[in-house]
């Protein structure tokens, strides 16, 4: 094996929503696309992070004399750091008796993390699932994913990659030669919309969808709708029209609802979310758009 260490946050044991059957998600840090919906902002960078929880903080103070760069103030309802002096040692962390701050971010190996996800290899095996590479972007680190990938699949256990797609083909097709089901977003067709709210323009994205349904990899759509963003007639038709155009390798389109559950980890974060005031599209909008995939034979779902 190679020297690869992969930037992970968290592994979510038991998954449901990362693919089929029960699963680990593997969240990796970092990522090329700065969604405004994002519910992951921990995972943007690749840096190490610290979350602070308002509602934890007892204003004992203890963080306040303990931060070597005095980098955390006393507000009116709880400690507050400082981000452009902070430089996450993560003292903070270990003196607070609350827990009322957590450090995010963790180095491992591939045989490290492949020991961690063959624990639950009876739940793969009985339902049927897996591991999910996701994040972030996964494939921004695909030497290391290649690498776990064949550890896990050499022990029996099926891989997937959860991917935007914006990167080079060159970089992106031996990621997904590697795993055996690629979990696709189609965020917007609209370029325009697209660049605004993801910060990238969607051409390679679309083309690199092209490509892997060409090689006849399993492929997940992920669908989302974001009111009064990417859900207007003209978008969601063009959109549907072109997963439809993908072929056979779609074998499932996930419809998803924009939701704000990742709201709270902005302020933790100390960043600005920018759809505070955007709310989730009716159930009657979902439902007409569902109506329209099956209509054009897509085997589309509404998932939470």
């Amino acid at each position: 094996m190679g020297k690869a260490i992969g930037e992970i946050s968290v592994i979510q044991r038991y998954a449901t929503k990362d693919g089929p059957g029960i699963r680990s998600t593997v969240f990796f840090r970092g990522c090329n696309l700065i969604c405004k919906w994002c519910a992951n902002p921990e995972l943007l960078s690749s840096e190490k992070k610290i979350l602070s929880f308002e509602n934890k903080c007892r204003r004992c103070g203890a963080c306040t004399r303990a931060c070597p760069e005095h980098a955390i103030t006393m507000g009116g309802k709880a400690a507050v750091i400082d981000r452009e002096k902070c430089v996450v040692c993560g003292t903070c962390v270990e003196v607070c008796p609350y827990d009322a701050y957590e450090m995010l971010g963790t180095q491992v190996t591939p045989e490290e993390l492949c020991e961690k996800l063959v624990r639950d290899k009876d739940f793969y095996d009985h339902s049927g699932g897996g591991v999910t590479f996701s994040g972030g972007e996964a494939a921004l680190q695909g030497e290391f994913i290649i690498e776990t990938s064949k550890l896990l699949r050499d022990r029996g256990i099926a891989t997937a990659l959860d991917t935007a797609g914006h990167l080079a083909w060159e970089k992106l097709m031996p990621v997904v030669q590697a795993v055996d089901l690629v979990l696709y977003d189609i965020k917007a067709i609209d370029t325009q919309v697209h660049e605004r709210y993801t910060g990238v323009a969607n051409g390679l994205i679309l083309e690199n969808a092209k490509k892997i349904a060409e090689m006849g990899k399993d492929m997940i759509i992920r669908m989302i709708v974001v009111n009064g963003i990417n859900d207007s007639p003209e978008e969601i038709e063009n959109r549907l029209s072109f997963i439809k155009a993908l072929g056979q390798s779609v074998i499932k389109v996930d419809i998803l609802n924009y939701h704000n559950l990742g709201e709270g980890k902005y302020k933790s974060l100390g960043m600005p979310y920018g759809l505070a005031d955007t709310l989730p599209c009716p159930d009657e909008t979902m439902q007409h758009i569902l109506k329209r995939a099956k209509e054009l034979g897509l085997p589309a779902v509404i998932e939470s």
